[in-house]
């Protein structure tokens, strides 16, 4: 039933799936209503729905634009499903921001394979980053990426390894200009973030391990299946299914890396984790095998999450 609804792309899907998440997220919101007292928190609020709403349509603009899946709604699905199986992140507006800049970074790199405009793509993958970084130190070694797809297309260029640079000295500039307006409180906020912590002993229930047991078991099938399966792709989309499994890779190393760990930080993993999915889901010939994985990711993240309310 739920594979069957999600394999074509069609506007009720779009419709549900935006349906969904204004439940999910109004649900867990209103755990605690204290922010329902003061306007600019209710805009706050509202202004992050519509950033995690922006993000799930972005991932199936990049996901179809790019060709990376067929017409279906797969990738989208899942990554609402990730959202919800961690609520934490519904209400982190870090993590929310800087997930949805390297999502605007993700888009602009796997669209490079089309070599238009090249220079124009890596600068604002770079700029894009190092804006995600603001919020979340860790999100720099994206740039990684960056420099993978420029080995993959543009190598030949020397002006074009100078180009994440000039973005840096550029988002430092912007970033400078800003705390000298605001105050010093926002370097060391920043300054704060930059360190590097292996504890991953900080979950507060039983139901946030376990959403990360699950979580991994998916991200591990997903992404074996993935890689098993690049062999049977097109040439041409050889190099983005390439920068999709790069990315996941780097999503774990960000939340790996990061301090103060949460289970918000694996949101980094959910795009390129998604694509991947949506490729796994299509690549499964028996009806009854995708229905059944489908049925079993929805209600295992449907019990942890209405457990974590």
């Amino acid at each position: 039933m739920l594979a069957s609804v999600f394999n074509k792309s069609r506007p009720i899907n779009y419709a549900l799936i935006g349906v969904l998440l204004v439940f999910f997220y109004f649900a867990y919101l209103f755990k605690d209503t204290y922010w329902t007292e003061y306007y600019y928190m209710i805009f706050e609020k509202v202004g992050l729905f519509l950033l995690l709403a922006f993000s799930v349509f972005l991932v199936n603009f990049i996901t179809r634009r790019n060709t990376l899946s067929k017409d279906n709604t797969y990738a989208m699905f899942l990554f609402m499903m990730f959202l919800v199986l961690f609520p934490t992140i519904l209400v982190n507006t870090k993590i929310i921001i800087s997930n949805f800049f390297l999502l605007l970074a993700l888009r602009r790199l796997i669209s490079l394979q089309s070599l238009i405009t090249p220079k124009e793509k890596i600068f604002d993958a770079s700029f894009w980053i190092f804006a995600a970084a603001l919020f979340h130190f860790w999100c720099i070694i994206y740039i990684i990426l960056v420099f993978i797809s420029i080995i993959f297309h543009v190598s030949r260029d020397y002006r074009n390894w100078i180009i994440p640079f000039i973005a840096f000295f550029a988002m430092v500039s912007m970033y400078a200009m800003v705390v000298l307006l605001f105050g010093n409180e926002l370097f060391y906020d920043l300054y704060a973030e930059m360190r590097i912590s292996f504890d991953f002993t900080y979950f507060e229930n039983v139901y946030q391990n376990i959403a990360l047991a699950v979580f991994s078991s998916i991200a591990i099938l997903f992404a074996v299946a993935q890689i098993g399966m690049l062999s049977s792709k097109p040439l041409n989309l050889h190099s983005s299914y390439k920068k999709v499994v790069f990315s996941f890779l780097i999503g774990v190393g960000i939340y790996v890396l990061s301090a103060d760990k949460n289970n918000s930080f694996l949101a980094f993993t959910f795009a390129p984790l998604a694509i991947m999915g949506a490729n796994f889901m299509e690549s499964q010939k028996v009806k009854w095998v995708k229905e059944s994985i489908m049925a079993l990711i929805v209600i295992i993240t449907m019990f942890l999450f209405f457990s974590q309310l």
